[in-house]
């Protein structure tokens, strides 16, 4: 958390067109650009850039927007009640035998609602990766805490995506008490096909994916149109 480039705090924060950088690098590991603590913080049209640990979603509700999300190994983590809409997602080269994971949600307890919600976004490789020619593997995420919860949805998912989708932590650690989820994904990356078979993984309907929306799952219409931000609450 102390290597952080930006720490917001405060309510109700609003970012707009700005970047947030950490130049460390992949060789300096944990490196977080930008470590958001504040409740209803939305960030809209913002690049949030760095390797390991990019983008710390420490707590409380946050929406990202139209966003560009830069990392390597779990470069989007924490425990808040997080939704990414329109945003583009891009892993990056790691150190020489590491892997990308995108996520690494760090639920603690399965009463607490939070969780990773990602929609409508698009996951493509940025340039240093694509260079690398398929060598190194990518993951939508591995659970970092007991009841790490991330639902990818109506996102595009480019061929850089292992076709497995998720990682473990350690051995089984967390693979029945997880909850991760994909609903109508496109993209060469998206098939299900050859996924996990973890007791935790699922592919969701309409009927469950609704729940991890903007009105539903950080309660958006309560509070997004004051900031001006464009969002869809629903499913697109």
């Amino acid at each position: 958390m102390n290597t952080s480039i930006a720490a917001v705090v405060g309510p109700g924060f609003v970012a707009i067109n700005i970047t947030i950088q950490n130049t460390a690098g992949a060789i300096k590991q944990q490196a977080v650009a930008l470590l958001n603590n504040a409740d209803l913080s939305t960030f809209y049209n913002c690049s949030i850039e760095g390797y390991q640990d990019t983008l710390l979603t420490h707590s409380m509700r946050q929406f990202y927007s139209h966003c560009d999300i830069y990392g390597t190994v779990d470069f989007i983590f924490g425990n808040a009640a997080v939704v990414f809409q329109n945003c583009n997602v891009y892993p990056r080269l790691p150190m020489q035998g590491q892997f990308n994971a995108i996520t690494a949600q760090g639920r603690t307890d399965i009463n607490q609602n939070t969780g990773t919600s990602i929609q409508n976004c698009t996951i493509i490789a940025a340039p240093d990766l694509a260079a690398d020619n398929g060598k190194t593997q990518t993951y939508l995420g591995r659970p970092w805490q007991l009841y790490s919860r991330t639902v990818y949805m109506q996102s595009f998912m480019d061929s850089l995506i292992n076709p497995a989708g998720w990682a473990v932590w350690s051995g089984s650690f967390a693979l029945d008490t997880l909850y991760y989820a994909e609903y109508n994904n496109r993209g060469p990356g998206s098939s299900t096909t050859n996924r996990v078979t973890w007791p935790g993984y699922h592919v969701i309907s309409a009927t469950d994916a609704v729940n991890f929306t903007v009105s539903n799952f950080i309660s958006g219409d309560d509070w997004l149109p004051a900031t001006g931000v464009l969002y869809t609450s629903g499913l697109m």
